[in-house]
């Protein structure tokens, strides 16, 4: 049996799509708090270069790609494509479809975080919520950026309950060294 990829040590990056790369400049850096570290681009090939190594049509154009470290988690790759599909690029995915996902920040305080969202009018979905079983600890509540992206602000803490018997914990922003 596999122990799993030889050498792996963690997540380096979250790689994800954006309609405008402005847009997500200004959501990430001025309301989440990242740091824009560098740019690349544009890409794109007279090959199947695009479909081999990114699995996309092969006259897509990656028109830019950002890179931001975000404090104490992973670093986030955020590409603008131009999508040569003939039917165009395809909806975001809610988180009940296949491939739906969404970015969970850690907060020490929930309600300010809550509250500087709405204030920098950003659409919060409903009220926190408290987690219950393993989970009792944890607060959480989602919210979305200007293009719709699915995110999440959770806060426990005193950690969870499963933690009591855990032999494993899970990574724990607040104590990224544990």
């Amino acid at each position: 049996m596999s122990s799993g990829i030889p050498g792996l040590r963690g997540t380096d990056h979250i790689g994800f799509t954006v309609p405008d790369i402005e847009e997500a400049t200004v959501f990430f850096r001025d309301i989440i708090g990242c740091e824009l570290v560098y740019n690349l681009g544009p890409f794109q090939s007279d090959d199947d270069w695009m479909t081999e190594h990114m699995n996309v049509h092969p006259r897509t154009i990656m028109k830019q790609i950002r890179f931001f470290r975000c404090k104490f988690g992973s670093n986030f790759e955020i590409f603008e494509y131009q999508s040569a599909d003939p039917d165009g690029p395809r909806p975001q995915p809610r988180n009940s479809d296949i491939g739906g996902h969404h970015l969970c920040f850690y907060v020490d305080d929930m309600d300010s975080a809550v509250a500087y969202l709405k204030k920098n009018g950003i659409r919060v979905l409903g009220e926190p919520t408290k987690s219950a079983n393993a989970s009792l600890g944890q607060t959480w509540v989602y919210f979305l950026s200007p293009w719709g992206m699915q995110f999440e602000l959770c806060t426990y803490p005193d950690g969870k309950a499963y933690e009591k018997d855990a032999k494993v914990k899970l990574w724990h922003p607040a104590h990224p060294a544990e």
